[in-house]
């Protein structure tokens, strides 16, 4: 039963019932009132009348489009600017260009559901191939905003409140073994550069690729031996000039739990003090310009290659960092902590991978002597 189906018992006993039915000429909503001694008859009473047609679908006369830019205008000084960005380019890219001028009342979960099956198909901009089940989940996301803006700010019917998102499938990308660590810390030592210590940070810190571009050599506390994560930096699209075009973006990290200061090991500590430069510069490169996030991608990909080391994206670094520290027996909720995860589920869910060798010691544990 939708939440605009207000209910309340009354004080002869009887429950009184109302839904919207249309709008006057001012704007305000005008509701349909029903009466029963029950709640379980009032609610079917009130559920023949929806079906019937006296819903807010009778009196919704705002298009997709309209509601879309409404919704991304009330959100733009909630989010930060890089969150907006997203959103805006979901409702520009995928959701208007497929609703157009579609009238909301039209959209029921059998056009939901039909744009979901069209996205997973068809859903590039050329035609060619559909979209991962990661975006598709991203755009109803945040389609699913939208109709909750529409929900409650105009009273709309909500068609995408009893659609499910299309489950995904969990890629089991192994992380770094103990081969290819050696491999690629003997190689960053050898030919040790500004970017090439970031990769050794990031190894021995788990850093996002975005805050390990964002530091500057003032973040590192050679006295406490710890790094000081406050910043990320991406790059996103900016219209504030009525021209398209991006730009480099500095924000705080994605939750307040991701302001946090995590130690380096020893090693790592006195590379920094032997290679410290101004502490108003970047540690990446050494100047006060910073490498953005996609040349460090490209780097990582070419350190790899060089030192053989199988093609890997630069967050699994991340992940090997998180496996290593709970195979090497740290609490979960310190690895949380140091990971800048808001909680331990997301620890355990999505960055702790355990590799056959550990999982073959841990069954070990069971032989009886």
């Amino acid at each position: 039963m939708r939440s605009t189906m207000n209910i309340y018992k009354r004080k002869d006993g009887r429950y009184e019932g109302r839904i919207p039915i249309d709008r006057d000429s001012s704007g305000k909503l005008k509701y349909q009132y029903f009466y029963a001694r029950t709640v379980k008859e009032l609610k079917e009473k009130m559920l023949e009348a929806y079906k019937n047609g006296n819903s807010s679908h009778s009196f919704c006369h705002k298009s997709m489009r309209e509601l879309s830019l409404e919704w991304l205008c009330s959100v733009k000084l909630r989010v930060k600017q890089s969150s907006f960005c997203c959103y805006e380019r979901i409702v520009t890219r995928h959701i208007i260009p497929y609703f157009e001028d579609m009238d909301y009342a039209e959209i029921d979960t059998a056009v939901i559901n039909e744009f979901i099956e069209y996205k997973l198909a068809y859903g590039r901009a050329n035609g060619v191939g559909g979209l991962s089940v990661k975006m598709v989940r991203d755009i109803l996301s945040t389609l699913r905003s939208i109709t909750k803006y529409a929900e409650y700010k105009y009273d709309f019917a909500n068609p995408i409140r009893n659609v499910f998102l299309p489950k995904t499938e969990k890629k089991n990308i192994p992380v770094l073994n103990d081969s290819e660590r050696s491999k690629l810390k003997r190689y960053l030592l050898e030919n040790l550069n500004c970017g090439n210590l970031g990769i050794l940070i990031t190894m021995y810190s788990g850093l996002r690729i975005g805050e390990v571009c964002a530091l500057k050599w003032e973040d590192i506390d050679l006295d406490n031996g710890t790094v000081h994560v406050s910043r990320t930096v991406q790059r996103i699209i900016d219209n504030s000039e009525g021209i398209k075009k991006t730009m480099l973006h500095f924000s705080d990290p994605k939750s307040t739990a991701s302001i946090r200061d995590i130690p380096l090991p020893e090693f790592i500590l006195k590379l920094l003090g032997e290679n410290k430069k101004d502490k108003n510069s970047f540690i990446l490169s050494g100047t006060s310009k910073p490498v953005e996030p996609r040349t460090m991608q490209y780097r990582f990909k070419m350190v790899l290659k060089q030192c053989g080391v199988r093609n890997v994206n630069f967050h699994l670094l991340r992940h090997t960092y998180a496996t290593l520290c709970i195979e090497k027996g740290f609490d979960i909720k310190a690895v949380s902590e140091l990971l800048g995860h808001t909680n331990v589920n997301i620890t355990l869910n999505r960055y702790v991978h355990s590799s056959i060798e550990a999982k073959k010691k841990y069954v070990e544990r069971l032989n009886i002597a």
